[in-house]
């Protein structure tokens, strides 16, 4: 694997996390929402990866968001007889979205695009290294 493509495959990973990490920001945005357009309460959202290959199958080329899914985890069910979206026993539908499960993985999702631009750093160092070698 030369430099380049060693700074395309942390380039990739950086661009998935930074999705993952909006998708983990929505989730605890609408933590509270009850009401969605397509009906019924805010249902947390996941991004789904792959590896991307690349000419040699045994070598991955990084990262690459095949989707974004919603979680099929059950609502909460919170009782709230005065809320306008309770049902006849007066029981509210709650996103299934865990505060700190979304905090977890928004910390899982930091370190790994902190890891990415340090792997990406170091690739960058090593390139000025090598061009140093035939200066002396």
């Amino acid at each position: 694997m030369g430099l380049w493509s060693a700074i395309q495959t942390s380039a990739s990973a950086l661009t998935a996390e930074r999705l993952r990490m909006d998708l983990i920001a929505n989730n605890i945005a609408n933590v509270n929402t009850t009401r969605t357009p397509e009906g019924g309460p805010f249902r947390r959202q996941l991004a789904l990866f792959a590896s991307r290959k690349g000419p040699d199958p045994k070598v991955g080329q990084g990262v690459r968001v095949v989707g974004i899914t919603e979680s099929n985890e059950p609502p909460r069910l919170v009782y709230d007889p005065g809320h306008p979206d309770a049902n006849a026993e007066g029981y509210v539908a709650m996103p299934n979205v865990n505060i700190v499960t979304e905090m977890v993985d928004l910390i899982t999702a930091s370190r790994a695009y902190e890891a990415n631009v340090m792997a990406i750093n170091a690739a960058k160092e090593m390139a000025a290294k090598a061009l140093e070698i035939g200066r002396y």
